[in-house]
């Protein structure tokens, strides 16, 4: 898939030619998303139809993926795969391949605080996310001027207030915090997305104490009925 051209546009991703470069990346001056794009070998959608998993997120190991059934090009979908997985590895990070078929949450009120919602990753400590569709509809981003926080907007706020005078005694900010509100975002009015593309090896920002960047904001996409999508994720 090509690169989308906002990706270009946008000051705040950057574009890499190696895997060592996306390694060696420092996020600063804004930059909070680098991306290696490639134009992968083998047949993702061989591998797909071949795997029969129930709706939800379904974690695949080497194992499964060697006993498929699958063509030259589906085996080599699958060592390249694979192979992300390996370099991930050795750079002592903790990826997963993933088979989404749908999503078993459901739609929440008047927050959504599920993967398809613009959001923030964190984490208490400094790290990054790694991504990759191999498979079906990609991640999307948006600039941080594009977005403002779901607990800003003033509607939303007020409901949350209400709900949470009716469900905890926790601190009104404690509790949007515990329950992860302050990760959502809601585009501005004018945003348009950018897509992750397939095949391409993401690297993108989280919020931790002391980042010198914003996270970088972005969403899985809703899913599409019968489609599945194949993800690598750490």
């Amino acid at each position: 898939m090509p690169l989308d051209p906002l990706v270009l546009q946008n000051p705040q991703t950057r574009v890499v030619d190696t895997f060592e470069a996306l390694v060696g990346f420092r996020f600063e001056n804004g930059v909070n998303a680098v991306c290696w794009p490639r134009d992968l070998e083998g047949d993702f959608a061989e591998v797909v139809s071949c795997l029969h998993v129930p709706q939800g997120i379904t974690h695949l190991t080497e194992e499964l993926l060697h006993s498929l059934d699958l063509s030259p090009a589906g085996q080599k979908a699958v060592e390249v795969m694979l192979a992300d997985m390996e370099r991930l590895r050795e750079r002592e990070l903790l990826p997963t391949l993933d088979c989404v078929n749908g999503y078993t949450h459901e739609i929440e009120s008047p927050v959504r605080t599920d993967v398809c919602s613009f959001h923030a990753d964190s984490a208490t400590v400094q790290a990054d996310t790694w991504l990759c569709t191999y498979h079906g509809a990609s991640s999307e981003g948006l600039r941080n001027d594009e977005v403002i926080c779901r607990v800003d907007v003033p509607e939303t706020r007020e409901e949350l207030r209400q709900l949470h005078a009716q469900e905890d005694d926790m601190p009104f900010e404690e509790w949007l915090e515990e329950h992860f509100y302050t990760l959502h975002y809601a585009p501005q009015p004018g945003a348009v997305p950018f897509r992750f593309g397939r095949g391409n090896l993401w690297r993108i920002a989280l919020q931790y104490p002391d980042s010198p960047v914003l996270p970088c904001i972005h969403r899985a996409p809703d899913p599409m009925p019968g489609e599945k999508r194949l993800l690598l994720i750490s």
